[in-house]
């Protein structure tokens, strides 16, 4: 299960996000924001990161205007590795380097096509489980 949160300045691209996910038949939770009325990024970073790290969702999508602000937001929460990501490749080699349980984007910088395929790739791409890899998310992890 995927969990999903926006703040407003993602709210409309959070909604196509979604759309596809229900189009690929993906299960998520959307920990909001639920308008286009401006509110706080931390807030849905932090609660995507926590539903994330509890082990109750696999995976998670949180998506701010630059995608930046959200996905610090998110990193704070142990063991939740959230990589901003504005392209493909960026997106795959991130899930298969770094093993990143959340996918950033920001909604003002990449537009719809790209985004849902960017969700796709991250989505779709399995950590590699390389040695070298699992020693160095041991690094980050502290």
């Amino acid at each position: 299960m995927i969990a999903i949160g926006s703040d407003h300045g993602g709210f409309e691209l959070k909604k196509a996000v979604m759309a596809h996910l229900e189009k690929r038949g993906l299960e998520y939770k959307d920990f909001g924001t639920y308008t286009k009325d401006s509110c706080d990024y931390p807030e849905y970073g932090r609660a995507v990161a926590l539903a994330v790290a509890s082990g109750e969702f696999e995976r998670g999508i949180v998506i701010c205007g630059t995608g930046i602000g959200i996905s610090i937001a998110a990193n704070k929460v142990p063991r939740i590795r959230a990589a901003l990501c504005g392209d493909c490749f960026s997106a795959q080699a991130t899930r298969e380097h770094n093993d990143a349980n959340i996918l950033a984007m920001g909604a003002r910088v990449v537009g719809e096509g790209l985004a849902l395929k960017i969700v796709d790739t991250f989505l779709d791409t399995p950590f590699s489980n390389d040695e070298r890899h699992i020693r160095r998310i041991s690094l980050i992890e502290g």
